[in-house]
């Protein structure tokens, strides 16, 4: 232990020892041990709400071990004994964190502890010196190895939870990469490593459906810093806890990826659930408008999870602020189409193609194209939806047939005007 750590309890320790009346004090509180551990224990549960809330059926009976133990402890120092290393508080909070037990509520129970041990100590040394004057310097030193006494230990126990929690988390950041790794990257069937990594993760039940979902922040550069991106995972995750079936969260090419499972039946002999992809929806759309996300379909196994990563990020390239989740599901045909031959097509793209978006500075009237489209080429419905006036449509029609030499009231030429502009909007 740290010399810091101990300088002043021992310090404190030294000057209470150095009277009679120490080992007084050391044989009261044996004789009133039993009273003192049991309201060490009532106080704690009564006070301290995380005691009695856990569902964890260990945390009271080590609660009262844990103060039995302090008593001794104390006990132990009164009558002489050398300051050790605390290692019964060392084994108390890494199994607390273990048990992902809040340390607020240790270091809570720490300070009860200080006053209860404190208000017995008084008493025990009112008997040994009755005359109040002569114990007014004994009373100080008390106050002073008490005080010590709660902020050693709590230093202890602080530095030993926080240990055992960056361990905790390192081991399960490396077991979630691994499992990331094997289902997004393929496997062989036949290694029995694997298998039982994904057995572990409960992802062999052949009942199951799965799908993918990645997300990234609006602005992609925040993803690039690693702190960053764990925070955003960290809260995707919380925004999850209520979501179907299991998922596993982690951070992959600057990306949040999550891997949801749940099982498409209970039994061969029950109707198959809805799609999982679809129930998820709603919930990631709770995830706030800093995240762009984009859902794969649902696929039967582990094996096609390559496969729903791929429909995921698509999805995902698609998302925008104005549509931060979509489901690789939602996406019209054609998009996709354009998506896959974009690269292709920009070698053959027409002229006008270029002149078009230069000449469509502010987006306007691309985005009439679009409007009168998903207004199945209704005008009056488009300018509603643009929340202007009809003219202004036939205006802008009239500049894109001057640019182009097409005609955006006409079925071909508007598919073929919004073609190129995806195919533009894919180069960019």
């Amino acid at each position: 232990m740290k010399d810091y750590a101990t300088s002043g309890l021992r310090a404190a320790l030294a000057s209470l020892v150095r009277h009679r009346n120490a080992k007084s004090l050391a044989q009261y509180l044996d004789k009133h041990r039993q009273a003192i551990d049991k309201e060490l224990q009532q106080t704690v549960l009564a006070d301290i709400p995380a005691f009695t809330d856990s569902g964890n059926p260990e945390v009271q009976p080590q609660l009262a071990r844990h103060g039995a133990q302090h008593t001794a402890e104390i006990i132990r120092l009164l009558n002489g004994g050398s300051l050790q290393d605390f290692d019964f508080v060392r084994e108390h909070a890494e199994r607390r964190a273990e048990q992902r037990f809040p340390l607020e509520a240790t270091l809570h129970a720490y300070r009860c502890g200080h006053k209860i041990y404190l208000r017995w100590l008084r008493v025990a040394l009112a008997e040994a010196l009755p005359d109040a004057d002569s114990s007014q310097r004994p009373m100080a030193e008390i106050a002073d190895f008490t005080m010590e006494y709660t902020d050693t230990i709590s230093t202890v126990a602080t530095g030993h939870y926080l240990s055992r929690v960056r361990l905790l988390a390192d081991v399960a950041g490396d077991e979630r990469a691994e499992l990331v790794s094997i289902l997004l990257d393929g496997y062989d069937e036949s290694d029995g490593r694997v298998a039982n990594v994904l057995r572990r993760a409960g992802y062999l039940d052949g009942r199951k459906a799965f799908c993918v979902a990645l997300a990234q922040s609006v602005d992609p550069s925040e993803m690039l810093n690693p702190a960053r991106a764990r925070r955003m995972a960290d809260a995707i995750d919380k925004t999850l806890q209520d979501a179907p079936g299991c998922r596993h969260i982690d951070l992959r090419n600057n990306r949040v990826i999550m891997i949801f499972a749940d099982a498409r039946r209970a039994s061969g002999w029950t109707t198959e659930k809805s799609s999982l992809a679809k129930r998820l929806v709603p919930k990631l759309m709770m995830v706030g408008n800093a995240a762009l996300i984009g859902i794969s379909n649902d696929v039967p196994s582990t094996s096609k999870v390559p496969a729903a990563y791929r429909e995921a990020l698509l999805a995902l390239e698609m998302a925008d602020v104005g549509n931060r989740v979509i489901s690789f599901a939602d996406l019209p045909l054609q998009r996709l189409m354009v998506r896959f031959a974009a690269e292709q097509l920009q070698p053959v793209l027409p002229a006008w193609a270029n002149t078009l978006q230069a000449a469509d500075k502010n987006g306007l009237l691309i985005e009439t194209l679009r409007a009168y489209a998903e207004a199945d080429m209704n005008a009056l419905k488009a300018a509603e939806l643009l929340r202007i006036h009809p003219n202004t449509i036939y205006a802008r029609f009239q500049r894109i047939e001057d640019i182009t030499g097409l005609l955006p009231k006409t079925f071909n030429d508007l598919n073929e005007l919004l073609i190129a502009a995806d195919c533009q909007t894919m180069r960019v």
